[in-house]
């Protein structure tokens, strides 16, 4: 963590500082999602970030018992499910408009490609409805309830 806020505080994307400490894309990434790294990158990152190495890995275990607000967890959620919708959508529109390609090719006098994308429509709708809290039947107050009568047996 403390490495991605040293890199965002410079304005850096991770492939920046990926060649600037001459390691990959990939090892910046494990490194912000919390992979503990080696001594030679962290000595390479402590080069680059201009600090001790000891600041980064006690700035490491700082954060590693640091625990975030559940605001901030539930704000990180929202985010990711927003993400997770998005993805989908995409993927959904990508898979249906090479479907239509495929049966304006193969058959264009009947258009089976309607049977699938209303299937997985409703999915991706109910998805959005979900994720945007549209219709929230299984919200926080759901899992309350739900928890609490586990817990009570």
């Amino acid at each position: 963590m403390i490495v991605r806020k040293l890199r965002l505080e410079r304005g850096w994307s991770q492939e920046q500082l990926a060649e600037l400490c001459n390691l990959s894309v990939r090892t910046i990434q494990r490194i912000e999602r919390g992979q503990k790294p080696s001594l030679e990158t962290l000595n390479a990152l402590a080069a680059v970030f201009e600090i001790d190495v000891s600041g980064l890995t006690m700035e490491a275990d700082m954060t590693e018992k640091a625990t975030l607000s559940a605001e901030e967890e539930k704000a990180i959620t929202y985010v990711r499910d927003i993400k997770g919708f998005y993805t989908h959508l995409i993927k959904y529109a990508v898979v249906i408009f090479c479907l239509f390609l495929m049966n304006l090719y193969n058959s264009p006098n009947h258009y089976w490609v309607i049977w699938p994308a209303l299937g997985w429509g409703i999915g991706v709708l109910f998805h959005g409805l979900n994720v945007f809290e549209v219709f929230n039947f299984f919200g926080p107050e759901w899992e309350k309830r739900q928890i609490e009568k586990r817990l009570s047996k």
